[in-house]
This record gives C-alpha cells, sequence and structure tokens, in this order.
C-alpha cells in the first residue's frame, strides 16, 4: 500500500521562516490561553495537525504534556529535531486521525489550520468529542470562508475555509456546548487578506 502523499516535503524545511505564519500562530496561541485555562501540573492536551510544533511550542510551557498528532513526515521530522527544548513531555504521533482511532483521551484539543484538510468534518468533530475528557476543550484556529485563492498550490484541501456559522453548528451537533467563534488573526498574502477564526468549546 502506498503511503499518503506529503504535501508539506518541501515546505517543511522553510515552514518557520516566514514572519506573517509565526505571527498567526502567536495571535491563534494567544486567543487560546486568554479563552481556556490550562494546569501546568496535569493538563494533558492533544495538537491536531501540529506540523513543525509552532503552536505546541506557544502552549507547552501552559501544560504538563502535549501529543502531537501529524501526518506528514517531513513535518515530524522538523518537530523532532527540537523536540528537547519543549517545556513540557513531548509525545509525536504520525498518524491520519480522520482513519485511525487512538485510544487515548486528553484534557484540551488545538489546532491550527489543518481542519480544511480534512474531508468530513463532522466525522472529526465526533471524533474530537469521543476522545476528551469530561469538562474537556476543544480550540480549533482555521480559515474563514474564502475564494480558493488562500492556496497557490496543490496541498490536498477540502474545503476553502469554513462559514462560521456553520463550523459552530457542526461543533454543537458533535455534541459540544458553550460553543463560541469569532475571528483572532489575519493571514496577510501579496495578493489578500484572509481572517482566521478559532472556536472554542467544551464537553460536559
Amino acid at each position: 500500500m502506498q503511503p499518503p502523499k506529503d504535501y508539506f516535503h518541501e515546505k517543511s524545511k522553510i515552514y518557520e521562516t516566514e514572519p506573517a505564519r509565526v505571527d498567526n500562530v502567536t495571535n491563534i496561541a494567544d486567543a487560546i490561553l486568554d479563552k481556556l485555562t490550562y494546569d501546568k501540573t496535569n493538563t494533558h492536551i492533544m495538537d491536531f495537525g501540529s506540523g513543525t510544533g509552532l503552536l505546541t511550542a506557544k502552549i507547552a510551557p501552559h501544560v504538563k504534556k502535549v501529543t502531537t498528532v501529524d501526518v506528514s513526515p517531513s513535518m515530524n521530522d522538523q518537530l523532532r529535531a527540537k523536540q528537547d527544548t519543549f517545556p513540557c513531555e513531548l509525545a509525536m504521533l504520525e498518524l491520519d486521525l480522520s482513519t485511525t482511532e487512538l485510544d487515548e483521551t486528553f484534557d484540551s484539543i488545538i489546532s491550527s489550520m489543518t481542519i480544511h484538510h480534512v474531508e468530513d468534518t463532522l466525522a472529526l468533530f465526533k471524533k474530537f468529542h469521543r476522545m476528551l475528557n469530561n469538562g474537556g476543550t476543544i480550540a480549533l484556529a482555521d480559515l474563514d470562508k474564502e475564494d480558493g485563492t488562500f492556496h497557490t498550490e496543490d496541498m490536498g484541501v477540502f474545503h476553502f475555509g469554513f462559514d462560521q456559522e456553520a463550523f459552530a453548528a457542526l461543533a454543537q451537533k458533535a455534541g459540544f456546548e458553550d460553543v463560541n467563534i469569532e475571528i483572532v488573526s489575519v493571514a496577510k498574502k501579496p495578493y489578500g487578506e484572509y481572517p482566521i477564526f478559532l472556536l472554542t468549546a467544551r464537553k460536559y
């Protein structure tokens, strides 16, 4: 069986050299930490679509453990090279969560700019709900609905961003409560600006 295409094979090497990307992740992380409370002594979170670990690095000082999940071998290689620099426990999983079941549960699931790469968004929300401990939270950042120009190359994209109300409704349909969604950053490219929202919600 042929392994899935690594869309980030070349991009992984320069992923963290783009100041705009780093700024956006900083804005997302700041918004997550503003809206959710983590405990350095016991919080275990999953970073879905963790890439090179930009978001993980921002959240790591505030939690006990992060489990990163990413399907891209090249992105995981970049993260692995600096894993000793994180001020928390770090576990790395290289898998496609949309087709794989994990037995583990988490106190929170975070994600930055990944869910538009997942075809069945509702199924993913339901999986997140199953994987959370009671009282657990999600903090999911992604593109507001766009015209398809954000990605200029084939990156395995299924959604040109998301309508915020529809995205929030999927979270509620999956069983989440206290759903909140708002714009927290803007990705600026030479050919346009693309708002990024953050959805937070809780499982009771």
